[in-house]
């Protein structure tokens, strides 16, 4: 087995752990989007989109206010403790500090509209919502968030990842949410 498959099924270890089942399937539907989106990309950038919420169940959100200000605090400290885990297990299978370094930045998600990567990262998140999570958002949200919600998610795509999300097959509805968001 070679480092990266090693450090794959790690990640995949740590997050079968989840007591709500769903960052395993998370991070494998990252990788396969990944692969459809990307195929040829480094050991850095599958490894950031497999593992960027690596026990994401351990800091929840409801430990942090309500609003913008406690959100967004949560998610800071999601992305450090993300690079942290997977700095870990990048030691122990073998990955140098620079690899590290550069995983880490990919999940913290620094310059992401700068940084190829890091965007490719950003539109991998996206397109995993849009096709398995944005039908369920938008049953339970007002319509003005969900619109709200698809402006913000398309604004972070690359005109890559837009071509790509129009040719996901989505429901009716998500379809029809992502017009009214764009119009």
């Amino acid at each position: 087995m070679n480092r990266l498959t090693g450090l794959l099924a790690a990640i995949d270890a740590a997050n079968a752990a989840d007591p709500h089942g769903q960052e395993l399937f998370y991070g494998r539907r990252m990788s396969e989007m990944l692969q459809m989106f990307a195929p040829s990309v480094d050991d850095c950038l599958k490894i950031a989109v497999r593992g960027q919420h690596i026990e994401r169940w351990l800091l929840p959100r409801h430990q942090y206010p309500e609003g913008r200000t406690g959100y967004l605090r949560w998610r800071i400290e999601q992305k450090n403790r993300h690079a942290h885990r997977l700095a870990e297990l990048m030691q122990n299978h073998n990955y140098t500090r620079t690899e590290i370094d550069r995983v880490g930045a990919l999940v913290r998600k620094e310059r992401f509209k700068t940084d190829a990567d890091a965007q490719c990262l950003e539109d991998i998140a996206c397109l995993v919502f849009l096709k398995y999570y944005a039908a369920d958002f938008i049953a339970k949200h007002e319509p003005d968030k969900v619109t709200d919600i698809i402006r913000k998610t398309w604004a972070k795509m690359s005109e890559k990842g837009h071509a790509a999300a129009q040719q996901l097959d989505l429901s009716a509805a998500l379809s029809a949410a992502i017009g009214r968001a764009l119009s």
